[in-house]
């Protein structure tokens, strides 16, 4: 049992120096480009940090485990506003600049909600869902992309404070992205086995582990990413960084897998999971546009949500529910 436990460890520690790799090369990259520091999080580093999770759920659903897939893109949602934004408000009060930020949040709800369309097919997610799913994507980065150019001030500025001392040409810092990429692309096959190790010597089902553990784990990079971020006054770009990711989850997370390996999900994530994470995104809404910031008190409820909806899962509380419901 020691093995696998200790690979998932490593794993997890490969993950986060993969995803800075990556993060600090695309974030330079981009950002040399001359747009905003909002579209940066938003796209490269939500995207990029969203690394893990992609090969994650590709190494899943080809070995012939889709809870995972489906579980982790899910829970990774979830872990991103709920765990990643709580324990970054509850370290400092996160200040809301970006003027677009409550059309985003709305945008992240609706894409949220996508994956009930696997209703209408059976419980299925196949190939032109994942086809649609991922042109939605290139939409996505399209329209962010001309949304930014329009409200972008000088960004050049935000190099230094966004990664000092990785300052290098194009060359070095696209060396930095592709090693950054490989990094993860392996930690994300390693954490994938030994979860599922782990979930059959403790008899745990997939979609638990695919929700929790490995959504937890592929969640680091963008939790180590938003907290330096908002360290270093780029409130911004950290949240940008969860907002993109979590449409990058679904859209392209989602749409990929499906293309390759179409995705049965478990009748689970509609009736507990799937609502979860729509609605943590709707709750983000108000926070996020009323009092412009994000108080170590909506912090506190986050993380406390987050930690009752984990629990939930391993007292298997929705399958008691939902058995106690049945006729």
């Amino acid at each position: 049992m020691w093995q696998p436990l200790l690979l998932l460890v490593l794993s997890l520690i490969l993950l986060t120096f993969g995803a800075e790799l990556l993060v600090r090369g695309a974030s330079m990259i981009a950002l040399r480009a001359g747009v905003s520091g909002f579209f940066v999080g938003m796209t490269v580093v939500g995207f990029g940090t969203s690394t893990p999770e992609l090969a994650a759920s590709l190494f899943a659903a080809s070995n012939g485990a889709p809870e995972i897939a489906v579980g982790n893109v899910v829970g990774s949602n979830i872990a991103n506003i709920l765990m990643v934004l709580g324990v970054i408000a509850l370290v400092r009060p996160i200040p809301v600049r970006a003027s677009s930020l409550g059309r985003e949040t709305i945008l992240l709800a609706l894409v949220t909600a996508l994956p009930f369309v696997a209703l209408a097919q059976g419980g299925v997610l196949g190939r032109t869902v994942g086809v649609i799913f991922v042109a939605g994507l290139v939409a996505f980065i399209a329209w962010s992309y001309r949304d930014s150019r329009r409200e972008s001030a000088a960004v050049q500025s935000e190099a230094p404070t966004l990664a000092p001392g990785w300052k290098g040409g194009w060359a070095f810092n696209l060396l930095l992205t592709v090693v950054g990429i490989a990094i993860l692309a392996g930690s994300s096959r390693l954490l994938v086995d030994s979860a599922v190790t782990l979930a059959e010597f403790w008899g745990v089902p997939k979609l638990v582990i695919g929700l929790t553990i490995v959504a937890i784990g592929t969640s680091a990079p963008e939790l180590v990413t938003s907290l330096v971020a908002e360290l270093r006054g780029k409130g911004d770009l950290g949240i940008g960084n969860l907002i993109g990711s979590g449409i990058f989850n679904v859209l392209g997370i989602l749409g990929i897998t499906a293309i390759v390996v179409p995705i049965p999900v478990d009748p689970q994530i509609f009736r507990f999971d799937l609502p979860i994470a729509i609605l943590t995104a709707v709750v983000l809404y108000p926070i996020v546009t009323t009092g412009r910031r994000v108080s170590r008190g909506e912090g506190a409820l986050m993380v406390g949500a987050f930690v009752a909806y984990t629990v939930a899962l391993y007292l298997d509380l929705p399958g008691r529910i939902f058995a106690a419901a049945a006729p």
